[in-house]
């Protein structure tokens, strides 16, 4: 009994701590691109900069990896490891949903058996699929993925990026990143 009801207060918790705004809060711009689906959300992109929150406190190294499963689910699993490139590994895996089919810029991932729900907008992408920019719709978070690590100049051309869709830069933080 006592296990029983230390789980429902746990994941009570959890389902109160985040889930997916309603459109009144919503400040992100509108996605800037239509997304192709199997370009976008299958691989592995790496973690260049991103919003500090305690899930990743300690965390460098971090990726998130997608697979479409339907023309609008994706598989996400988003790992990261503990103190350097090497450290033990860290993950979190999740169902997500393509909110928006056709442009397929907005996604819905549920973690945690659906505890935890986090919308992500595609809000800028390279042409060549090289790098993306996404955010809550809140902007309360916000992330930079590419394929490969970046040089400098190209990350501060991708933060400027972020900036310009008037995400305040001054919060990201630039963990380590895997070769």
């Amino acid at each position: 009994m006592r296990l029983t009801a230390l789980t429902l207060a746990v994941a009570l918790t959890l389902a109160g701590c985040v889930s997916a705004p309603p459109p009144s809060q919503w400040r992100a711009p509108a996605p800037a691109k239509v997304v192709d689906a199997e370009r976008l959300w299958s691989g592995r992109w790496l973690e260049i900069a991103r919003t500090p929150m305690s899930l990743t406190d300690g965390c460098v190294a971090g990726a998130s990896n997608y697979r479409l499963t339907s023309p609008t689910q994706v598989e996400v699993r988003d790992t990261c490891q503990v103190g350097t490139p090497d450290g033990r590994e860290k993950a979190v895996e999740g169902s997500g949903r393509i909110l928006d089919p056709g442009t397929n810029a907005k996604l819905r991932v549920k973690y945690f058996w659906g505890f935890v729900t986090w919308d992500y907008w595609v809000l800028d992408r390279a042409d060549d699929y090289s790098w993306f920019i996404a955010a809550s719709p809140t902007l309360d978070k916000a992330f930079i993925y590419a394929r490969e690590v970046p040089s400098i100049a190209e990350r501060d051309a991708l933060v400027r990026r972020l900036g310009q869709l008037g995400y305040d830069v001054a919060r990201l933080e630039f963990p380590a990143v895997a070769d």
